[in-house]
């Protein structure tokens, strides 16, 4: 899909902070109140803006042990897969989950208090698929980057016409 300059300029501002008010958002990106608002529920509408939410703290939550995890299978059957996925998008632990392609099928963002929780978790999720061959847990030792935002906006607007 194309997108227009502004609704580029838009997008880059609500990645920043979607909790600006209206006002503030226009007059960043140059336009009036109303047609700013416009075009923010006309992306919500078409899907470009899928949701907004707030980012809660696990360090003030006190989960603070972020887990990558691999795992392997011992099949590449599309229904034990589904199984998988289903156990996953079921634990509140996981915070992202991708299926992959090379070494491993699944990497996982597992999110707990302490390593009892985990093993807990593992226990109760991973060592639980009867298709599960291997896993692989990385400690996270400090998160460098942790962006939600959409990079390369800019290549996806038609430019204008003059």
């Amino acid at each position: 899909m194309k997108l227009h300059p502004i609704d580029i300029r838009i997008l880059k501002e609500l990645q920043q902070n979607a909790d600006q008010t209206n006002l503030a958002l226009a007059d960043k990106v140059g336009l009036s109140a109303p047609a700013c608002l416009k075009r923010v529920h006309k992306l919500k509408a078409e899907g470009i803006i899928e949701r907004v939410v707030a980012i809660v703290s696990s360090k003030a939550i006190g989960r603070r042990l972020n887990m990558v995890v691999e795992v392997k299978m011992t099949t590449d059957d599309l229904a034990i897969a589904n199984l998988f996925i289903e156990a996953v998008n079921q634990s509140p632990e996981v915070k992202q989950c991708y299926k992959v392609t090379g070494e491993v099928d699944f990497v996982l963002i597992v999110n707990v208090t302490d390593i009892f929780e985990y093993e807990e978790f593992c226990q109760r999720v991973i060592y639980a698929q009867p298709c599960m061959k291997k896993f692989t847990t990385l400690l996270s030792l400090h998160c460098t980057k942790f962006d939600l935002s959409q990079g390369g906006l800019s290549s996806i607007y038609n430019t204008p016409k003059t």
